[in-house]
């Protein structure tokens, strides 16, 4: 029997990889908007983040979002994103 893969994915603030599933997906939403994609499977560029406040702040620090959904994007929406994924960080 076949062993299923396991899809891996790198989050843009701590540049570890793993299982898709473990990250959280944000998608550009036209040119200069972001959005928090739970399923995983919406259209458009997405980048992928651990669900922990360190990811979050590194990711912001060195502006690798939008870097890598190559738009630009707000301070102002970049911080109503990370306010909006305080609700999937990991209670540890």
């Amino acid at each position: 029997m076949k062993v299923k893969k396991i899809p891996m994915r790198r989050c843009a603030g701590c540049m570890e990889s793993k299982p898709k599933r473990e990250l959280i997906r944000i998608v550009a939403e036209g040119e200069h908007s972001l959005r928090i994609d739970s399923t995983g499977k919406a259209n458009g560029r997405g980048v992928y983040l651990c669900p922990n406040h360190n990811c979050f702040t590194l990711a912001k620090k060195k502006k690798a979002i939008g870097r890598n959904l190559n738009i630009n994007i707000s301070e102002e929406e970049l911080n109503r994103v990370f306010e909006e994924l305080t609700k999937y960080e990991a209670k540890d």
